[in-house]
């Protein structure tokens, strides 16, 4: 059941569609192309069925729908390509330590999804968007006391979050379409349920 979950959890990209003649590209989704002569092909293939070269040419699915990082206590460490995190630890304006639980909307820009494979990789979820979530998190976060966050100044600070997470991710090609925190918990009461908190590295 706990596989099944991080299965659909996980991340933008599939593997090797269909290794022979064609490339089948379902709703939702793009393909990109690496040949053998020519590297990545900047032209993406949209939703339908595709020719290739067989054993020259090598295709990945990449999903464009919109996807939920899930920033929870219910996060799997485990699975460090899921999309997602376990809770983030931060610390207030008042210097109260607390844990943020929340989810953020993403999707990626179709055009810029063969220089994301060429230039970052698959694991760019590890690479690219975790750490990028934690630091501007914390960042934020530490602009604001713990009752603001919870209560008057929350959509503050889901904007903020949101205007920061785009500055960095919009060039590398992911769209933020917005930054929901559900969750504000003590780092101490985290612990004492026995759950993982990302500190600061």
């Amino acid at each position: 059941m706990a596989d099944s979950l991080d299965k659909l959890m996980y991340s933008f990209v599939m593997e090797d569609v269909l290794k022979g003649l064609f490339i089948k590209v379902p709703p939702g989704h793009v393909a990109c192309v690496y040949d053998l002569g020519r590297g990545v092909l900047k032209k993406v293939l949209t939703p339908g069925l595709h020719l290739k070269i067989p054993f020259w040419q090598k295709a990945r699915l990449f999903n464009t729908q919109t996807l939920e990082y899930a920033i929870s206590r219910e996060f799997n460490p485990a699975h460090p390509k899921a999309m997602g995190d376990v809770p983030i630890g931060a610390v207030t304006k008042s210097g109260k330590k607390i844990a943020i639980e929340g989810t953020v909307l993403l999707r990626l820009d179709i055009h810029q999804i063969p220089n994301i494979w060429q230039t970052i990789g698959e694991d760019f979820v590890e690479k690219i968007i975790r750490p990028t979530m934690r630091s501007r998190m914390r960042m934020v976060i530490s602009r604001f006391d713990s009752e603001e966050i919870i209560g008057a100044k929350r959509d503050a600070v889901e904007t903020e979050l949101k205007n920061e997470l785009e500055r960095i991710f919009y060039s590398r090609g992911i769209y933020v379409e917005n930054v929901l925190l559900s969750e504000i918990s003590s780092i101490a009461e985290m612990r004492n349920a026995g759950k993982s908190v990302a500190e600061g590295e």
